[in-house]
């Protein structure tokens, strides 16, 4: 049985994210920082609930001890939670606010990725899933085609890009272990004020194929539920 851990999946996509992957078998570890909110979510979906904050070691490390207790392992970590930060003017930016999307959006992913590290590498296959976004690509965000072109985001964008980027390095240097990003698309989810014309299970789509392919599918890509994603 393929074990699965989901950081922010007590809501949106993290949450459709599970659902999904719980129909398919996988036994699901929903990771949450809320411990009501993720209790709930766990118990509705049939999955576990483990409590993790993602901008805390402490609460990271504490989220992996739980899973070798009693899991011993996982074969899928999907990084799932995220922050949007402010939009609009640049000029308003300051360095906290930096700090504080880049903590979850890519400081997260690091902490989380380190501490599950030796879960995942007693996996026979085992999958790293980082949930980017066409917001962080070059190609998208100049394409007036597309809407992620219209959007100005700063620390969002910046932080997905790097998040991107991120994930080809793990995918380098981690030969034993699949690391690939998904761009879920403008999903309506609370983090753009469901204003995206895509349902939660389009915006999963790639996640779930990432997280149920089979052994040598592939590491380092970048894709979306149509494919790979130019960025």
């Amino acid at each position: 049985m393929t074990i699965t851990f989901i950081t922010g999946a007590n809501k949106g996509l993290g949450r459709e994210t599970a659902r999904r992957l719980a129909g398919l078998g996988h036994t699901v570890l929903v990771g949450a920082r809320d411990p009501e909110q993720g209790a709930a979510a766990a118990e509705a979906l049939g999955a576990r609930f483990v409590r993790i904050d993602v901008t805390d070691d402490a609460s990271v490390s504490a989220a992996a001890a739980d899973v070798a207790e009693h899991e011993g392992r996982i074969d899928v970590l999907i990084n799932n939670a995220g922050v949007a930060g402010p939009h609009g003017d640049p000029a308003e930016l300051t360095g906290a606010d930096a700090l504080a999307v880049f903590d979850v959006n890519v400081f997260g992913v690091i902490r989380t990725t380190t501490a599950f590290l030796p879960l995942l590498r007693r996996s026979p296959d085992p999958v790293v899933v980082n949930v980017s976004s066409g917001m962080g690509s070059f190609a998208l965000t100049h394409d007036p085609a597309r809407v992620e072109s219209s959007v100005v985001s700063p620390l969002y964008t910046a932080s997905k890009s790097a998040l991107t980027m991120l994930t080809t390095q793990y995918a380098k240097a981690l030969k034993d272990i699949r690391v690939d990003a998904v761009d879920p698309g403008y999903t309506a989810t609370d983090l753009n004020a469901h204003s995206g014309p895509q349902t939660v299970t389009e915006g999963t789509d790639a996640i779930v194929r990432l997280a149920t392919e089979p052994s040598g599918a592939g590491t380092g890509r970048f894709i979306d539920r149509n494919g790979p994603v130019a960025w």
